[in-house]
């Protein structure tokens, strides 16, 4: 009898909008989709991700048109770096509070409202342009341009902490992976859609239509949100003050040697892997002469290689020693992106930069997955918020690079930067083997 309950509630899993947990992998499906698509089997989960496919989608379309809006009005490369400093700027400062916030409130919550506050941003800015009130004072149009991007910035801060922190709520642990890296290739797959929308509306309704469409998308966030079905989860009260919660997660990373290296291994590749992106207008323009079709299909293998790599962990990294897995794929990270430094020909660029995309993906996913299970609940936020900090690791080996390359070349500065990334994965290996060695060893002497 209790069997055929079981099975009872397994058949309605998909149907019944109460359902109080994911369903466990054993569940009867109705229909089997690709391995690399498993968690989409489960309710809460797919309604975050078609919300972020169609949100994420509206973001990228929204960069565009903010950057070409500011260059409409300003003419002005300078302004378009002020632009982008002012979304960076709030993301380093307020992404650790942000943590500490997504701990201490009910995270899907706490979604629904940066998700809302964003969306009247996105508004806001297309009832100034599409209205004309933006064109009136250039000067004063740029200020109001400043102020929507530190507002977004902020909502970041806030936002991506709860957001990764909730997926281990939507799945059961055992495809967390699964989880981390079909939502990783989503975001990827959103470069490439996000920005050919954009242009396209750009070109067709003008940047304000791009706006209304991106305060738009934020609606499919916000009704997976709302749709969402699962017990309330329980938050500690703190009677401790923002600083100390702040501090605890710090001192918690710092105090877990297997934690505090993966955390490590998420950041410091941001500075010396990450700013290849950026170059690559420089190869295309001056090493590899091929000019503003070369960039875009330099660019374009880079996020096809990041999707495939996102899919492959999903189909395959729960099945595989997944540590090993994330050090082999930061090795190939540096290798194929040292190779492509050093490449005169545009088909060899191509193909690492494939392999660029493609190991990078592999090493992130399957770090933010360890992570993630490493992690108590109750420090969740304020450990994954650490990871967001990479949104100012990468300018910053931005501009190492480009320094570099002015003083010694594009090619051996990147190369030289790549490097490091198999110098690191090599040396994080070494230090596992030794620890197994020590744990191993008998007692006493």
């Amino acid at each position: 009898m209790a069997d055929v309950a079981q099975e009872a509630r397994a058949r309605s899993e998909d149907d019944d909008p109460a359902s109080a947990a994911p369903a466990p992998l054993e569940v009867r499906r109705r229909f089997q989709l690709p391995t690399a698509f498993e968690s989409l089997h489960h309710r809460n989960y797919r309604l975050l991700w078609i919300g972020s496919l169609i949100s994420s989608s509206g973001d990228w379309m929204d960069q565009v048109a903010l950057n070409w809006l500011v260059y409409e009005l300003t003419g002005s490369a300078f302004s378009l770096g002020l632009l982008n400093l002012c979304r960076l700027v709030p993301i380093l400062v307020f992404t650790l509070i942000g943590g500490v916030v997504a701990d201490r409130f009910e995270r899907r919550r706490l979604l629904f409202v940066t998700q809302t506050v964003a969306m009247l941003l996105a508004f806001a800015l297309a009832i100034l342009v599409s209205t004309g009130i933006i064109y009136r004072d250039t000067q004063a149009g740029f200020v109001m341009v400043l102020i929507v991007a530190i507002g977004r910035g902020m909502m970041l801060s806030f936002n991506q902490p709860a957001r990764q922190s909730l997926i281990s709520d939507l799945v059961p642990k055992e495809l967390l992976t699964n989880a981390i890296a079909l939502n990783s290739a989503t975001m990827n797959l959103t470069r490439v859609i996000g920005p050919a929308i954009g242009g396209l509306l750009i070109a067709s309704v003008g940047s304000a239509g791009a706006f209304y469409f991106n305060g738009a998308s934020f609606l499919a966030v916000l009704w997976g949100l709302a749709l969402m079905r699962f017990p309330p989860r329980v938050v500690r009260a703190s009677k401790k003050g923002i600083a100390a919660d702040l501090a605890g997660g710090i001192s918690y990373v710092a105090n877990r040697a297997e934690l505090r290296m993966l955390v490590i291994l998420a950041l410091v590749p941001m500075i010396f892997g990450m700013p290849y992106m950026t170059m690559l207008t420089v190869f295309a323009r001056d090493v590899l002469q091929v000019g503003g079709t070369g960039l875009g299909l330099l660019t374009a293998s880079s996020g096809v290689g990041a999707v495939c790599g996102a899919l492959f962990v999903a189909a395959r990294g729960a099945t595989m020693n997944r540590k090993r897995l994330m050090l082999v794929g930061l090795v190939c990270f540096g290798l194929s992106l040292m190779v492509f430094s050093m490449s005169p020909w545009l088909w060899l660029s191509v193909g690492m930069l494939t392999a660029t995309g493609f190991s990078q993906q592999v090493y992130m996913a399957v770090n933010n997955s360890l992570i993630q299970e490493d992690v108590d609940p109750e420090y969740r936020g304020r450990v994954l918020s650490t990871l967001f900090l990479n949104r100012g690791f990468v300018p910053l080996g931005t501009m190492m690079a480009g320094f570099g390359s002015d003083a010694f070349g594009a090619p051996l500065t990147i190369g030289a930067m790549a490097s490091v990334l198999v110098i690191l994965a090599l040396g994080a290996t070494r230090l596992r083997s030794a620890r197994g060695e020590l744990s191993a060893a008998p007692a006493g002497g």
